[in-house]
C-alpha cells in the first residue's frame, strides 16, 4: 500500500513504543539521565518520579531505560498498577522470579520472601529497582505498600530503588496530605514536556529515515501544521502524520503540504466541544486585530529605548552588549564544593542581578532597583518572582536567578544553561560552573526570579484587557483547538500549562504569560559545551 508509494520498509508512525524509533529531544535525554542517575547512584533508596502528559513518551523512555540498565541491576516492571496491595506484592515477586509456593495471599510471607531476595542481591553487589508505569492509577493503599517497601534496608543501605512513572495526576496524588510521607522520600522529580516546532520536524524526519524513507514527503509548512495540531505530543504527531501519508497515497501525491495535514487532523483527532459564538462581527474584528498586532510585534525587532518620561530608569540609556562567554570550558562543582561556594558569599543579590541584566542588555547600574523585581520595568520587559521546579525553568529556556541555601548561608546564582544531567550557574561575577542537577536540588527550594519580554504595559495577576487579547492570540497560534469561547480558551490554557509543567488552573497569570513569551527576543539558556 502506502509503504511502497513512499519507498518505506515499515510504517514510520506507529504508536507502538518501538525503541528503534526513539527520538530523544533535550528534555527526553534529561529525563532519561534522571532515571539512570536515580538507579545508578543518586537515589539512595528513595523514589524517582517521572511525569508527563499523555503521549509524551514516558513508556518509550521506560523501555529504553530497561535496555540501558547496568549489568548489576535487577528490575521488576509493573505495567498494570490497578492492583490491591497483596496483588502488587505478588506481581513484584513474580517479576523478580521468586518462588511463591505457599506465600500467595499473605502480605507478611510475600514481604519476607522479597526481603530475603533483596539481602541476597545486596550481598552479591546487585541493585534492585522497581519500576511502576502509569503510577497515577495506584490506589492510596497500594502506594502505602510501596512506601513500606523502602523500609527494607541494611544499617547503611536501602535495598530497593523505586521509579514512579505517570501522568500529571500523579503529582496531584502525591501532593495530598495523606501522601506526605511518600512525597518526602522522592529524591528526584522530572516532568516531561512536549516537543517544540523544530523538534517536531526533526522527530518526523528521524522516524521516516528509520523506516527506510529516502525523501521526506512533508513540506516545512506541513511539519509546522503537524506540530500545531498535535501540540508537540509524540503520539498525536504519529497519528496526524500517519493519516496524512494515507491521504497522500490515496491521491497519488509525492509531497504533502499544510492543506493535507489539516484535512488529516480533522479526520484523526477528536473535535473540541463546539465553541460559543461571539456576539457579532465587531468582536471578531477586534480579535483579528489583536492577533495581527501580536504577529507584527513578534516579527519586528525589539523596540528601542523610550523617552525618560515614558520609561522608568531601569530601561533607560544605551543597551550594552552582553558579556562574552567564557573561552575555556566551565569547571564542574560537586555537592560539597557547591556548598562551600554558597557559604563563601555575602548573600547579596546584586552581583547576580548585574549579570542577569547584562544578559538582557539592560544597564547593570540599575541592579539595586531591579533587585526589588518590579512587575514591569517599562517598555516590554517584565519581572516575575516565584517557585518552580528545575525542569519547568529549563523548559522556558531563559536565564533566571536562583536563591540557594546551605548551612545557614544564602546566595543568589544565575541559571545560564543546562544539559541532560547538569546546570550551568554563575555564582558571582567570575566564571560559570557546571553543577549536577541533583546537587543543585539539595540547596535550592525552587525560589527564582526571571525576566521576560512581551508587548504588554503590565503583567496582571490574571490577564485582562490587552494582556488577555495578546495571550489569546498567542494560544491560537499554537493550538488549533483554542476556540473563541471562554470554555474553549480555558481548556487551551490548561493544555498549554500541562505541557510546560505549570499548575494547570486554566488562569492566565504571570507564569503563563512568561511561558507564552518563551520565543520572544532575548537571551537563551546554553547547552552542553
Amino acid at each position: 500500500m502506502y509503504l511502497e508509494h513512499y519507498g518505506l520498509a515499515e510504517p514510520p508512525f506507529s504508536i507502538t513504543p518501538d525503541p528503534r524509533f526513539v527520538f530523544l529531544s533535550e528534555r527526553h535525554r534529561d529525563a532519561l539521565a534522571h532515571l539512570l542517575f536515580g538507579i545508578g547512584q543518586g537515589g539512595g533508596g528513595g523514589f524517582v518520579q517521572l511525569t508527563g502528559e499523555v503521549g509524551t513518551g514516558k513508556t518509550t523512555l521506560c523501555r529504553l531505560l530497561l535496555e540501558q540498565l547496568p549489568a548489576d541491576t535487577r528490575a521488576a516492571l509493573v505495567l498494570n498498577p490497578r492492583l490491591t496491595p497483596v496483588e502488587l506484592l505478588e506481581t513484584i515477586c513474580e517479576e523478580l522470579r521468586l518462588d511463591l509456593a505457599g506465600r500467595r495471599g499473605s502480605p507478611k510471607a510475600l514481604v519476607d520472601a522479597l526481603n530475603a531476595y533483596l539481602l541476597d542481591a545486596y550481598a552479591q553487589g546487585l541493585r534492585v529497582v522497581l519500576i511502576v508505569d502509569e503510577a497515577q492509577a495506584l490506589s492510596p493503599d497500594a502506594l502505602e505498600q510501596i512506601r513500606l517497601l523502602t523500609n527494607l534496608e541494611t544499617p547503611t543501605q536501602k535495598l530497593l530503588q523505586i521509579l514512579l512513572l505517570g501522568q500529571p495526576e500523579l503529582r496531584a496524588l502525591l501532593a495530598r496530605e495523606d501522601m506526605r510521607q511518600l512525597a518526602q522520600r522522592i529524591t528526584a522529580r522530572y516532568h516531561l514536556t512536549p516537543l517544540d516546532a523544530d523538534e517536531t520536524e526533526r522527530y518526523l524526519r528521524h522516524r521516516f529515515r528509520v523506516a527506510g524513507g529516502h525523501y521526506f514527503p512533508f513540506t516545512a509548512a506541513a511539519a509546522r501544521r503537524i506540530h500545531a495540531h498535535s501540540g508537540g505530543v509524540p503520539r498525536l504527531i504519529n497519528i496526524v502524520a500517519e493519516r496524512s501519508l494515507l491521504a497522500g497515497y490515496a491521491h497519488d501525491l509525492a509531497q504533502l503540504d499544510a492543506r493535507w495535514v489539516d484535512r488529516a487532523a480533522r479526520e484523526a483527532l477528536p473535535r473540541p466541544p463546539a465553541a460559543r459564538r461571539w456576539p457579532g462581527a465587531a468582536a471578531l474584528a477586534a480579535a483579528l486585530a489583536a492577533a495581527a498586532v501580536a504577529a507584527w510585534w513578534w516579527r519586528a525587532p525589539p523596540p528601542g529605548p523610550a523617552s525618560a518620561e515614558a520609561q522608568p530608569r531601569l530601561a533607560a540609556g544605551p543597551r550594552p552588549v552582553a558579556a562574552a562567554r567564557d573561552a575555556a570550558p566551565a569547571p564542574t562543582l560537586d555537592a560539597a564544593a557547591l556548598r562551600e561556594r554558597i557559604a563563601a558569599g555575602d548573600g547579596s543579590p546584586l552581583p547576580a542581578w548585574r549579570r542577569l541584566l547584562a544578559l538582557w542588555e539592560v544597564p547593570a547600574a540599575a541592579a539595586a532597583q531591579a533587585a526589588g523585581c518590579p512587575a514591569d520595568f517599562g517598555g516590554d520587559l517584565h519581572c516575575l518572582r516565584g517557585q518552580a521546579r528545575l525542569d519547568a525553568l529549563v523548559a522556558l529556556g531563559r536565564p533566571a536567578l536562583l536563591r540557594l541555601h546551605a548551612d545557614g548561608h544564602e546566595r543568589w546564582a544565575v541559571l545560564e544553561g543546562a544539559d541532560a544531567a547538569r546546570v550551568l550557574l554563575r555564582l558571582d561575577e567570575g566564571r560559570d560552573v557546571w553543577v549536577e542537577r541533583l546537587a543543585l536540588e539539595q540547596v535550592w527550594s525552587g525560589a527564582y526570579v526571571a525576566l521576560w519580554r512581551a508587548p504588554l504595559s503590565a503583567a496582571p495577576a490574571v490577564a485582562t484587557g490587552p494582556a488577555l487579547d495578546w495571550a489569546r492570540a498567542r494560544l491560537r497560534s499554537r493550538d488549533p483547538q483554542a476556540g473563541a469561547g471562554d470554555a474553549a480558551l480555558a481548556q487551551a490554557v490548561r493544555r498549554f500549562q500541562r505541557g510546560r509543567g505549570l499548575s494547570s488552573d486554566g488562569l492566565i497569570g504571570p507564569e503563563t504569560l512568561m511561558a507564552l513569551a518563551a520565543d520572544a527576543p532575548g537571551p537563551r539558556l546554553r547547552g552542553a559545551e
